[in-house]
């Protein structure tokens, strides 16, 4: 089934435009595309935004490991290291401080018609990704080097099966939402 859907790259696009529709649908829904609950949670504030992110680590968690259990994924995780983790880190960092919003947020935003997404986050976003093409080439040969721990899994480092993390982790991140919910975040 996915071999086939791998052949088609219009399909491909067609559900990545219906999956960001989506997704951008629930992050509005959600109150993640409003500066003041993203400020608010920059703040301490306002935990909309952690919540919604947590629900959405379990959901995919179990969602992706599901389906590669069933055999329709495959997972291939990208070698990462301690560099590159501090250099995607500070970038998002900035322009999270600095606009309020990440990524995915802008794009709702833009899509709800905010100019500041519109144009601080898209002209942000080209900025950003400019300066990391043109020091690419000097980044990855030094820093980004730095710590380098290959693709390294949970469930490789631990040798279990992925269900012996993903289930105790989602466990964990269900009951620190219930807490969060209780406790008033």
């Amino acid at each position: 089934m996915l071999k086939n859907l791998h052949n088609k790259k219009e399909l491909q696009l067609v559900l990545g435009l219906l999956t960001g529709i989506l997704f951008g649908t629930l992050l509005q829904k959600g109150g993640a595309t409003d500066y003041n609950v993203i400020l608010g949670q920059l703040l301490l504030k306002d935990w909309t935004v952690v919540k919604i992110m947590l629900s959405a680590v379990i959901t995919g968690m179990i969602g992706v490991h599901f389906l590669k259990s069933i055999g329709l994924a495959e997972l291939h995780p990208k070698p990462g290291s301690v560099g590159q983790s501090i250099i995607g880190g500070l970038i998002f960092g900035v322009g999270f401080a600095t606009l309020g919003y990440c990524p995915g947020t802008i794009a709702g935003a833009v899509g709800q018609g905010y100019m500041d997404a519109a144009v601080g986050g898209v002209v942000g976003i080209l900025i950003g990704a400019g300066i990391l093409a043109t020091l690419y080439p000097k980044l990855q040969a030094s820093i980004m080097k730095m710590g380098n721990f290959g693709d390294i899994t949970f469930p490789k480092l631990l040798r279990v099966n992925h269900w012996a993390v993903v289930i105790p982790f989602a466990a964990g991140l269900i009951v620190l939402l219930i807490w969060m919910e209780r406790a008033g975040l």
